[in-house]
Parts: C-alpha cells; structure tokens; sequence
C-alpha cells in the first residue's frame, strides 16, 4: 500500500510542557485512519500540525510527498480540514457560504451540487445558524470537498449528534471514501472508530502506544485472556433505539 501521509519522529512542545513527544506513523491512500485518545492526549494538535495550523517543535510530515513546512501551499491545495461551527458566518445562507469557500479556493462549484452530496440540497438557501446540529456537521463536511481533496481530517465529527444523525455521518464518511478520498479523523467512541477505521492509532501522553486494525486490536487484548464485564451481545442499545425510531434524519 502507497504512504499518502509520513509521519516521523513528530514533536510539539510548549515552553516545558510536551503535547507530542516523538510520534511516527503512516496513513495508507484510500484508508480511513482513526487518531484515538483521552482529552489531552496530543491527537488535536497532532493533526492541526498535518492540516498547516500549528507548527511544529521538530520532526518530519510528508503529505502525498509534500514536506510539511517547506512545501504548504502544496499540501493545502490537496486537503480538506472540518471546521467548527465558529468557523462560519452564522447569516449567510448555505449557498453563499459553499460561493465564499470557492472563492478562497479559487475554483468553481456549482452550490446545490455540494450540497447535494451530504443531503442538504434543500437547505441551500437556509442560514448557517439555522441549522440543526446534525445539519451544521455535514455541511462542516461538505465544505471539506469543495476543493477535491485527496485528503481530509475531521476531528470528532459526531459528538454531540443524535443516533440518527451520527449513523448518518458515518455512511457519509465511508462513502467519500469509497469515491478515493484518504481519512483522517479523531473521535470519543470507540464503536465509531471499529465501525469506520482501517487502523487506528492509540495515543495518550503524547506518545503512540499502538497502531493496528480494530479486529487484530481487540483479538491480542482477548489472547492476553481479557473477558468483558458482562456478556457480549449482538445488538447495542443505540440498535435498539434505531429500530424503534428509525434510520431516517430529523433535522427539522
């Protein structure tokens, strides 16, 4: 498999404290690559590092060959960064926010087709801080897009959604990777990670513990004669309450 992102040796440092200490570790092209770890752990500073945010204290980033620091506008050019919902004007409406982006990253695109690609065609004319939160999620999304990355980072894209919505952001994730779009994302829950992940890397104290796909993760914790606190089922509660109340978005 082809390295699309290089990391070695990684450091940040602020004055005495170290947010990242020494990490290294690849993305494939075409993978879904999850960062995992408590808060404080180094994962966010990690990746606005990778997305030309924050500099680093030392080491070497190579995104699709680019050298992080020495070629950005090159690697800006091939990624997409999810921002948060301070990130936009909360009165412009859908439409002009998707014109605004363009502008900024002078291509042309076509509005209600972006809008479109995460189910908010209909919401093209509806202000940004209108929108319900699954809602402002994909467009945070969408606006990822708009410049066909060959890349994209999203850091926690579904806390704070409900089932519905965050089922939802996990088929759209799976499906802008099946169109070629390498992923690299943060999260909380582990059952997002193991649904979405190729590999995952879990990091804490800035340093990377391990990195492996969530079977053969779970399978060497389950060889070292783990057994879980209670039985294991083959439905969760989130199932449950998914097939009581449906699939279907409620964004209204």
């Amino acid at each position: 498999m082809k390295n699309i992102i290089e990391v070695s040796n990684l450091v940040k440092k602020y004055g005495d404290f170290t947010a990242v200490d020494g990490i290294s570790f690849d993305v494939y092209e075409g993978e879904i690559f999850g960062l995992l770890g408590p808060n404080g752990a180094g994962k966010t500073t990690t990746l606005e590092i990778m997305e030309t945010l924050r500099e680093k204290t030392s080491g070497e980033i190579r995104i699709d060959g680019f050298s992080l620091g020495k070629e950005n506008n090159s690697i800006k050019g091939i990624i997409g960064v999810q921002l948060q919902s301070a990130g936009y004007y909360p009165n412009l409406r859908l439409s002009e926010l998707i014109e605004l982006f363009s502008g900024l990253y002078n291509v042309d695109t076509d509005p209600l087709e972006m809008l479109n690609l995460v189910d908010l065609k209909e919401k093209a004319g509806a202000k940004f801080k209108d929108l319900s939160g699954g809602q402002k999620q994909r467009f945070s999304i969408c606006t990822t897009l708009i410049n066909k990355p060959r890349i994209i980072f999203l850091d926690e894209p579904t806390t704070g959604l409900d089932p519905q919505a965050r089922r939802n952001l996990w088929e759209l994730v799976l499906k802008i990777r099946s169109e070629g779009t390498t992923v690299m994302l943060t999260t909380h829950y582990m059952d997002e990670a193991e649904y979405l992940c190729s590999r995952v890397g879990i990091i804490d104290k800035g340093k990377i513990l391990t990195i492996n796909t969530p079977e053969a993760l779970i399978d060497e914790l389950l060889k070292k004669g783990f057994t879980g606190k209670r039985e294991q089922r083959l439905a969760t509660l989130e199932d449950v309450f998914l097939n009581l109340t449906g699939h279907e978005l409620r964004d209204e």
